[in-house]
Formats: structure tokens, C-alpha cells, sequence
């Protein structure tokens, strides 16, 4: 065979990757910088993460740390200090009698790995995983991609599409291995209460189910905290909590993750990390350092963003309501959840194409009669963006 004619042979995917569907938040994101580069005048309610600047205080920790050296491998579970950090704070509100060390924690290039990496070293063939649904869309293509199966479990509408302990009972069978959890949650913003989550954790503990639950936007709530599954239990032993810096300090590029894990399932991911994407960026983990430790201004400026997340929830809100739209009340994260009474897929295409908005359908998360909106944007574009959206149902 000539080289002319093996490189005319087509490209056929390995059956790793055969059913795997692209990111739908990221693809709508990318279509909307498209039609700005083209002149078009877009309103970007897609984009899943904070519109505000990394605060002041963890760029200068940045800076010093490029100053000090800090531009060469770490270890591959991350430099101790960050880890020490991590462990305090979930130490802060566990209090089983297997206290979180820096040695059960496991630094990532973003939470977004550290899910897929507690996946990976998890389930396998065969193994059945339930996933709350609405859920964030990488859930199940994290879970399928592990040759596990992900099992959606719907949530009813007067319960803001949370599901119960019950539901997901229903929905086991004897191949289920695993429950992931979300809260607060992509894409609808609910918050499970402290009653709902222990409920869930008596039955995954009750069927020795591993629970992996995706605390991301812990930070951002609003009537009420929202409550970390570690609050809630006694032992970690099949407990994986992952969360990072992306949500809560505005750093999403700075791409820093992170599981706390029992210590074998921890060794495990430091495993496969060795042999992935090994160390997550230094100067990240010193910034990282800065956020989790300077607890004063973490806290202020946590505090500054969330209260411009509400202001503009309240806002949207406020025309949702005065047209009588049915949506998903958030009570954190900065997502709302619209229902669009049909095909999702082709509103948000029309939104964008006619309205110059764009939104991301809800058959991404298995729900195609709704669309997520993200209020992660100035307030006069996320109000005129939910009046287009009004203005198109």
C-alpha cells in the first residue's frame, strides 16, 4: 500500500470513543464567539462559568509563586500545602472518626478530571451508575466512557427536578454500583435540603453504593447554605466529594480540581493521573493555596459575586413570572431552568439565529422540553436576553 493511498483510508473512532457526543455547553458557547467574530451582536447566556475577575488577592499569590520558582513539576496529587488546605476545609464540617489527610486528596486540572478520573478507577463493565436527572451533560459520557452505564433517574417538577431516595431505589437494580450527586445543581440551580441528601446517603450506605458527589457550586447559594455531604456522615468509606476553585473564585481557567477520597480510592486516581495529565499547573496550585487560606478575602469576595448573581436572578425572575413561564426556582449555582413546551434543540437555534441569544437546549441534559440560562452575565444582558426568550415562546 503506497503512502497516497493509506492516507485517503477514512477515519473510523476506536470503540472507546464511538458514542461519544460532544460537549452541548461548550458547543453553544463556541457557535456564539463564531457569530461575534462575524459582526453578529450576540447575548452569551450559555456560558457556564462566573463573568467576574479572578480576585486581586489570588493573582498576586500567582505572581509571587512565578517569582519564587514555581514553573516546574509537582507531585502528581498536588503540592502539600494545597492539599493540607483542602483537608482542613472539609474537616471544618466532618465530623466522622476518619478525619480527611493530605494523603486522601487528589489535585486536578480542573473538577471537571477529577469526576472522570473517580469514574474511571470506580466502575467498569457492566456496572450500572444513577444520575439524577437533569443532570450536567459529561456525567454520563464520564461514566459511559469508564464502559459503565449511566442510569437517568427523573426528578419531578414540583420537587424542582430533584429526585428522592426513593426514585433512585426504583431505578436500581443488582448491576447498580453508584449514585452521582450534584448540589447545588447544573443545569436547574435547585439545592437539595440536608433531610434529601441524608435520605440518599442512608440508601447508598444501606446498598453499598459508591456515592461521588459534585459540590462545585457549594459556595454559591442564596436563601439558605447549601449543605456538603461531608456535614452529613460518619464515615468516607464510599464517599468521593470533588469540588475546585473554577465556581466559587471565579479561577474556571485556572483549572484547579479536586476528589477527597478514601485512601485507596485516592492512590488509585493518583494512578491514573501518573499516566494522563500527571500535575495540574503550579503557579495554579499556589494561587489555589491563596484562595483557600486567606479566608477573609475569600469570603468577601465570594460574597460580592453572589450578590450580583442574585440581584440578576431576581431580575429575570421577575419577567419569567410577569409572563407566566414555568421554570425551575434556583436557590443556587447561576443557572435557570425554562421550560420551553417542545423542542429545545430547534428553540435555542431559532433564539440564536433570529434573537441573537444563546442558550443551551435541554436535551443536552436528557430534558428537551427546557433550556438552560445562565445569569453569569451583566445584568442588563441576561434581563433583555429572558425577554427575547419570553418574546420567542
Amino acid at each position: 500500500m503506497t503512502t497516497a493511498t493509506a492516507s485517503a483510508l477514512p477515519f473510523t473512532p476506536s470503540p472507546n470513543i464511538a458514542q461519544l457526543k460532544e460537549s452541548a455547553t461548550i458547543a453553544v458557547s463556541a457557535r456564539a464567539r463564531a457569530l461575534k467574530a462575524a459582526g453578529r451582536q450576540v447575548i452569551d447566556l450559555g456560558a457556564g462559568e462566573p463573568d467576574f475577575d479572578t480576585p486581586t488577592f489570588i493573582r498576586r499569590a500567582a505572581q509571587r509563586a512565578i517569582d519564587a520558582g514555581a514553573t516546574r513539576y509537582t507531585a502528581t496529587e498536588g503540592i502539600l500545602p494545597l492539599r493540607e488546605a483542602i483537608a482542613a476545609h472539609a474537616n471544618a464540617v466532618y465530623r466522622g472518626s476518619d478525619p480527611a489527610r493530605p494523603s486522601d486528596i487528589v489535585v486536578s486540572s480542573g473538577s471537571k478530571q477529577s469526576l472522570f478520573n473517580a469514574c474511571f478507577v470506580l466502575f467498569g463493565a457492566g456496572d450500572e451508575v444513577l444520575v439524577p436527572t437533569p443532570s450536567w451533560t459529561s456525567y454520563y459520557e464520564m461514566v459511559a466512557l469508564a464502559k459503565a452505564v449511566p442510569v437517568p433517574v427523573f426528578g419531578a417538577r414540583s420537587r424542582g427536578l430533584k429526585v428522592t431516595a426513593a426514585e433512585l431505589a426504583d431505578a436500581a437494580t443488582s448491576r447498580t454500583r453508584g449514585v452521582m450527586l450534584n448540589s447545588p445543581c447544573n443545569p436547574t440551580g435547585a439545592v437539595y435540603s440536608a433531610e434529601e441528601l441524608r435520605e440518599i446517603l442512608a440508601l447508598a450506605a444501606d446498598r453499598g453504593w459508591w456515592v461521588i458527589s459534585d459540590e462545585i457550586y457549594l459556595h454559591i447559594a442564596y436563601d439558605v447554605p447549601a449543605t456538603s455531604v461531608l456535614s452529613l456522615v460518619q464515615d468516607r468509606e464510599r464517599l468521593i466529594v470533588i469540588n475546585g476553585v473554577a465556581k466559587s473564585y471565579a479561577m474556571t481557567g485556572w483549572r484547579i480540581g479536586w476528589a477527597i477520597a478514601p485512601h485507596a480510592v485516592a492512590a488509585a486516581m493518583t494512578a491514573l493521573q501518573s499516566h494522563t495529565t500527571s500535575n495540574p499547573a503550579a503557579v495554579s496550585q499556589h494561587a489555589a493555596v491563596a484562595a483557600l487560606t486567606d479566608t477573609e478575602a475569600a469570603q468577601a469576595a465570594i460574597t460580592e459575586m453572589v450578590r450580583h448573581f442574585r440581584m440578576r436572578r431576581d431580575a429575570a425572575m421577575a419577567v419569567l413570572d410577569e409572563a407566566g413561564v414555568q421554570y425551575v426556582r434556583p436557590d443556587g449555582a447561576f443557572y435557570l431552568y425554562i421550560n420551553v413546551g417542545g423542542d429545545s434543540g430547534a428553540f435555542a437555534t431559532r433564539l440564536l439565529d433570529s434573537g441573537g441569544i444563546a442558550v443551551v437546549p435541554g436535551s443536552a441534559f436528557l430534558t428537551p422540553e427546557w433550556v438552560r440560562v445562565s445569569y453569569a452575565a451583566p445584568i442588563e444582558h441576561v434581563v433583555e436576553g429572558v425577554r427575547r426568550l419570553v418574546a420567542a415562546l
